[in-house]
């Protein structure tokens, strides 16, 4: 019995009780909540290091490694246009 395959399902599980518990974050916060998708993009930083481990334990390194250079930088872009945007926020 090989122990590449059990290491790489175990990090599977880990990597996907990361997103349920991420899904359950963003479901539990209302609408109505002050300053909500800072913490929903809070919430959703935890699903994208899932999906990065996830994507290592696949043995796609390349991808992972864009998608951990890439996902900060998008994160911070929909920050900002919520904050400098033309609706009024109260």
């Amino acid at each position: 019995m090989e122990l590449i395959p059990i290491i790489q399902s175990i990090v599977l599980l880990i990597a996907s009780a990361l997103l349920i518990l991420s899904a359950i974050g963003i479901l539990r916060f209302k609408d109505d909540l002050d300053r909500v998708l800072y913490a929903r993009i809070h919430i959703l930083g935890l699903a994208d290091m899932a999906c990065i481990i996830a994507l290592f334990a696949l043995y796609n390194p390349l991808l992972g490694a864009t998608y951990f250079i890439l996902a900060p930088f998008a994160a911070h872009a929909i920050a900002n246009a919520y904050y400098y945007g033309e609706e009024k926020h109260d």
